[in-house]
């Protein structure tokens, strides 16, 4: 009956996941139970070891087996081998001849270090798998989803790049954008600030990156972020709203639009006059409006001009206008990307916006 269930609940588990996920989480728990086998072997040889030479061997040396197993046992196996290492650790006290308090303290720290990788094993138990498995499926998750954000290869004479940093320092930031040519002569391109930053915001970017991803270039131009508002409404997240701009760009004329919700504006620069300017378009937030409206702002992208879409961590800093932001990073921008577009990206996010706050950065140019 318990192999039945197992079974069971791992067809429910694998269901929902790639095929390439299926047969690497139905190996996962084939080796999972071999290593909790072997670990279980070293704890009993330990355990040996102190009743043959109580003075020599360290009863801390069990904490050995019981680390390795919360590195590589899934859930369901944890929980078991924690309990017992907590016997083997019983049994090896009673070898010992003499026992005094710092024993006695030391084997107390043991019994919370199990009961901490206890506590762990349960919250692994939410997603079904734990371990190493379990975080290479969530990287693979997160590489998968970011990949949508890589720019896709443009005909001659256009130059597409873009930088991200999140507020952590981790690859998981609440700021993000996705790519993509539904046509051979179109770029659509979306920057999306979700609320929050860093970790915090991670989860949900990661959602809505995916959602995007499948509306961007489906839609006409004019009807994406009506859908992704629709979208973000029917979640009822707490924090359930987010900023975009929306790039459509034609790449035989040279002919963009260009939306916002929420977000700051994008910046042109004409390459006859070497200026930068605001363009100017407007809209409400994602999520918090039904029925929003968002007007466009259309112009022409020339042989050696530019437009920038960033997120307000480029530009907002606390006690600053973030009029006086987006100044200083055109002022910026005259002074970085002079004679060369190239890590004009890059070279934007590192030198402007707060550490604090994520940032991203897509730059277009017309060579």
């Amino acid at each position: 009956m318990t192999a039945v269930s197992d079974a069971a609940r791992l067809a429910r588990t694998s269901s929902s996941l790639p095929r390439r996920w299926q047969l690497v989480l139905r190996r996962g728990v084939a080796r999972e139970t071999r290593i909790a086998a072997l670990l279980g072997l070293v704890a009993v040889a330990i355990t040996g070891m102190v009743w043959a030479w109580p003075m020599n061997t360290p009863l801390a040396a069990l904490m050995v087996p019981l680390l390795l197993g919360s590195l590589l046992l899934g859930p369901r196996q944890l929980p078991w081998f924690v309990v017992f290492v907590m016997t083997m650790l019983m049994i090896s006290l009673l070898a010992q001849t003499k026992i005094e308090p710092k024993t006695v303290a030391g084997v107390a720290i043991q019994f919370l270090m199990g009961f901490i990788v206890l506590i762990a094993s349960f919250r692994r138990s939410q997603l079904g798998v734990g371990g190493v498995l379990g975080e290479s499926m969530f990287v693979d998750l997160r590489d998968r989803i970011l990949r949508q954000g890589g720019i896709p290869v443009l005909p001659d004479g256009w130059h597409v790049e873009s930088a991200l940093r999140s507020a952590g320092g981790t690859p998981f930031a609440g700021d993000f954008f996705v790519a993509t040519c539904p046509h051979p002569d179109r770029l659509e391109v979306v920057v999306v600030d979700v609320s929050g930053k860093g970790e915090q915001a991670g989860t949900r970017a990661l959602l809505l990156s995916g959602a995007f991803g499948g509306l961007l270039g489906a839609l006409a131009p004019g009807r994406f972020l009506l859908a992704a508002n629709d979208y973000l409404l029917r979640q009822n997240w707490d924090e359930g709203f987010a900023t975009a701009i929306h790039l459509s760009l034609d790449l035989q004329s040279g002919a963009f639009e260009i939306r916002t919700a929420g977000h700051p504006p994008a910046a042109h620069r004409a390459a006859g006059s070497g200026r930068w300017s605001v363009l100017g378009s407007s809209g409400p937030v994602l999520g918090l409006i039904e029925a929003a409206d968002y007007t466009a702002a259309f112009g022409v992208l020339r042989e050696g001009d530019a437009v920038l879409l960033y997120t307000d961590g480029m530009v907002e800093e606390p006690r600053r206008d973030i009029d006086l932001g987006i100044d200083r990073m055109l002022g910026e921008a005259e002074t970085l990307l002079r004679g060369s577009f190239e890590g004009a990206a890059t070279r934007l996010v590192e030198a402007l916006g707060s550490q604090n706050d994520d940032r991203a950065m897509v730059v277009i140019h017309r060579r």
